[in-house]
């Protein structure tokens, strides 16, 4: 059974860098793609980052320039680096395989 389990600061500040981790067990992050996606309180799904399996990263282009992606094959996981947030950017970000599942998701506040 696949797992994904999102980590991260929970509160940051506006302006600064959020830092989120997905730990990956049950399967190999280099045999499958990955994705990054969000989604704001009362709003719809946003897809951010998608991660190949062969270690390419595909931004959504409204959040390039301030996003950075890294994987850590030997501990199967893969990290998301977004820079300058606002408030707007308040919400729960999820890890997920289209196919293999989703995980929790994890709260990001951007707050003083």
């Amino acid at each position: 059974q696949v797992q994904l389990q999102e980590s991260g600061p929970g509160l940051v500040k506006p302006s600064q860098t959020l830092s989120l981790t997905c730990t990956v067990s049950g399967a190999s992050i280099t045999s499958v793609n990955w994705e990054w996606i969000r989604q704001p309180p009362g709003k719809g799904l946003e897809w951010m980052v998608a991660i190949t399996d062969g270690g390419r990263f595909w931004y959504s282009p409204s959040l390039e320039s301030r996003m950075s992606l890294s994987r850590d094959a030997s501990k199967n996981r893969f990290t998301l680096q977004l820079n300058s947030v606002t408030p707007e950017e308040t919400g729960v970000y999820y890890c997920a395989n289209w196919e293999l599942g989703w995980g929790q998701g994890t709260l990001v506040k951007v707050s003083e």
